[in-house]
């Protein structure tokens, strides 16, 4: 299978007050189309940058991105982020921030008809729909991190990538949207790539887990193939052998990396 994304020694060093910074050296990953790949690894040991230099916020020091044959130099939508923070407009409904995406990427390509229909559909694909006419204000978070997707997926990117989404939600939403990010990637074949600090999380929802070793400098040290059958149900792999292995490998090597301490 012919990649869709290749890293290729990507390198990162940022200028400081105290002088350079190196936060990554020679990251290399070829990701195929379709596959859910989760980055994981302890506090600064640049997951952020690499998917900040996948999206094209940043620039490489070294090296650099192809996407489908194109160098990636500026961000686009062909990669949609989601990141921590919804990011919603206020001012705008539930519809109105997905609205906004889709005429932005969609105006020349569908009626304005069309356009309706495919936000529907999109937040349809998120569960979102009933409350389309509601304000970032009079919803949840889990709600809001929904509609970032929704707007997301809207702008039918190549690649999803999505920064620790759940990172601020109590368990029980963030479970929700687990199970709904993998009715997602099921049901569209999605190219996502996401950050994650949760071992439970990155073992339900990947194909393979990139362990990152600690920065600075930080690189691959790591990747574990999950080769769980999809679809996937939590419940189901709770007493799951493999599940279990999976688990232990990834917490192994967080554990190795910087000693025992408590992790989501």
């Amino acid at each position: 299978m012919k990649a869709i994304l290749q890293i290729e020694q990507v390198e990162m060093t940022f200028q400081t007050q105290k002088g350079p910074f190196h936060a990554l050296r020679d990251v290399s990953i070829n990701i195929n189309r379709g596959e859910f790949i989760s980055i994981i690894g302890h506090s600064d040991c640049g997951k952020s940058t690499l998917l900040n230099i996948i999206a094209g916020l940043h620039r490489a020091t070294r090296g650099g991105v192809i996407l489908e044959g194109q160098e990636v130099c500026e961000p686009g939508p062909d990669r949609a982020v989601v990141f921590q923070n919804h990011s919603l407009l206020p001012w705008f409904s539930v519809y109105g921030n997905v609205q906004l995406a889709v005429d932005k990427v969609f105006r020349q390509n569908m009626t304005r008809a069309e356009r309706h229909e495919w936000v529907m559909h999109n937040l349809e694909l998120v569960h979102m729909e009933d409350a389309r006419d509601k304000r970032p204000a009079e919803i949840s978070g889990g709600m809001k991190q929904r509609v970032g997707i929704a707007r997301a997926l809207a702008m039918k990117p190549k690649v999803l990538l999505l920064d620790e989404p759940m990172g601020a939600l109590d368990a029980l939403t963030r479970a929700s949207l687990q199970d709904s990010i993998l009715e997602i990637h099921s049901g569209q074949h999605s190219t996502i790539v996401m950050i994650t600090h949760d071992v439970d999380e990155a073992v339900l929802l990947s194909d393979r887990i990139v362990m990152m070793s600690n920065g600075p400098a930080a690189t691959i040290a790591e990747i574990l193939n999950v080769e769980l059958p999809r679809p996937r149900n939590r419940v189901e792999l709770a007493d799951d052998g493999a599940y279990n292995h999976y688990r232990a490998e990834v917490l192994r090597f967080l554990y190795q990396n910087k000693g025992k301490q408590i992790l989501n």
